[in-house]
């Protein structure tokens, strides 16, 4: 078995501190019931591995890591990794977009895909992919949300996002 590590970017605009401590361990779960937690499933090929939401279940433990890791907190508008630290038979590999297979930190035009943010929506959060990490790529913004397909309930890049919320893991 290998450890995979899921990398995300999160940041939300305001630089005001969600609240959460950076390197603390999270479950990601809905804001409504409508999906349940975040998780890793095979969908095609042994890996990577897709990131789905699973009904009735709260989902796999993530960690997080801004960009710059001096203030020790996570901030909105920041961006930074999310990573799922779990056992499989893949190989160490990072959240990118919406399966695994990036790298955890090294800001810049060769991880553009690791880098995720997130927002203030309504009442709670939302995923983005629109990273900050390199001033001289272009890429396309777009919230995360869910595709579903005959797999379940796949992280997608889409027009309506997952409302979140965050959950501290109890030490």
């Amino acid at each position: 078995m290998t450890l995979v590590t899921l990398v995300l970017v999160v940041a939300l605009s305001t630089n005001a501190p969600v609240g959460e401590a950076a390197g603390d361990n999270y479950y990601i779960v809905p804001a409504s019931s409508d999906v349940g937690g975040l998780s890793l499933l095979v969908t095609g090929e042994n890996c990577p591995l897709d990131v789905v939401a699973v009904d009735g279940y709260q989902g796999k433990q993530l960690s997080f890591v801004p960009a710059n890791d001096k203030k020790g907190v996570i901030c909105v508008s920041t961006d930074l990794n999310i990573y799922f630290s779990t056992c499989t038979s893949c190989p160490q590999s990072t959240w990118f977009v919406t399966t695994t297979g990036g790298v955890l930190g090294n800001p810049g035009s060769q991880t553009i895909s690791n880098w995720f943010k997130i927002e203030k929506y309504e009442d709670a959060y939302k995923m983005v992919y629109c990273p900050s990490v390199c001033n001289y790529c272009n890429y396309p913004c777009s919230d995360i949300g869910i595709y579903q397909d005959q797999y379940g309930n796949r992280l997608a890049l889409t027009s309506e996002p997952d409302k979140v919320q965050f959950q501290r893991v109890p030490s």
